[in-house]
């Protein structure tokens, strides 16, 4: 499972994220308004709960327990679920479910992502409104040419490089040197896995649960597999 060791420096090398709710809350103005009722799947440690939290029915689903635990104590009035999103099941339908920060990504199997959007229309409202976000094919090649970034949070440094690409499965390689008390670093390290899918193959999919699906490039351009980041907003079908 993703996250073993990095959800404790998540936040952090996330920095602000009020840009991308603010880019969310005016996609569900536009396309869904009037809805009253969110749930973000992959929702991790509730960075972006935090803000919809002021104007929605906010809840989160993830299955990470460490990454769950930090949400929990940061937004206790949420409600979060420890499920996959693979399959989860809940008793209620809300009128709009979001998965932002390519967390589709990290599934390696596209039919799992098949899986994710079933479940997902299973659990909307009536005509109501799925968003999400890909790293797409363009960009996980570039950051692969790209040399490894590192930034220091404290006393403490985290060090990432993106390889791979065979079979379009990406690895995000993360080391981390913990500061000890001796002075000394801790080594940990991890690699979150992460599929490119080529926009037409995901659009061929979402229809069969949505009868609305546009695509968006947020930097304003044409979207294409080229594009930094792609946002699919999705109606489901009746």
């Amino acid at each position: 499972m993703p996250y073993q060791t990095f959800y404790r420096f998540y936040d952090l090398v996330m920095g602000d994220r009020s840009q991308v709710a603010t880019y969310l809350c005016g996609l569900i103005e536009r396309y869904k308004p009037g809805a009253k009722s969110i749930l973000e799947i992959a929702c991790g440690t509730g960075g972006i709960l935090g803000f919809l939290s002021d104007s929605y029915e906010v809840a989160g689903l993830d299955r990470s327990r460490e990454m769950l635990s930090i949400a929990r104590q940061k937004l206790p009035h949420v409600h979060f679920y420890r499920q996959d999103m693979r399959k989860f099941r809940l008793a209620s339908r809300v009128d709009v479910v979001i998965c932002v920060f390519d967390s589709i990504n990290h599934l390696v199997k596209f039919r799992d992502w098949q899986k994710v959007f079933r479940h997902v229309a299973a659990h909307l409202k009536d005509d109501g409104l799925f968003i999400f976000d890909v790293n797409t094919i363009g960009k996980l090649r570039r950051l692969t040419e790209e040399s490894a970034w590192v930034r220091r949070f404290g006393r403490d440094e985290v060090m990432v490089r993106v390889t791979g690409g065979q079979r379009d499965i990406f690895e995000w390689q993360i080391r981390i040197f913990e500061r000890e008390k001796n002075r000394n670093y801790k080594l940990r390290e991890e690699t979150i896995p992460e599929l490119a899918v080529g926009m037409k193959r995901i659009l061929l999919a979402l229809r069969a649960h949505f009868k609305k699906i546009d695509v968006l490039d947020p930097e304003g351009r044409r979207p294409s597999d080229q594009s930094e980041r792609l946002y699919f907003v999705c109606k489901r079908r009746q």
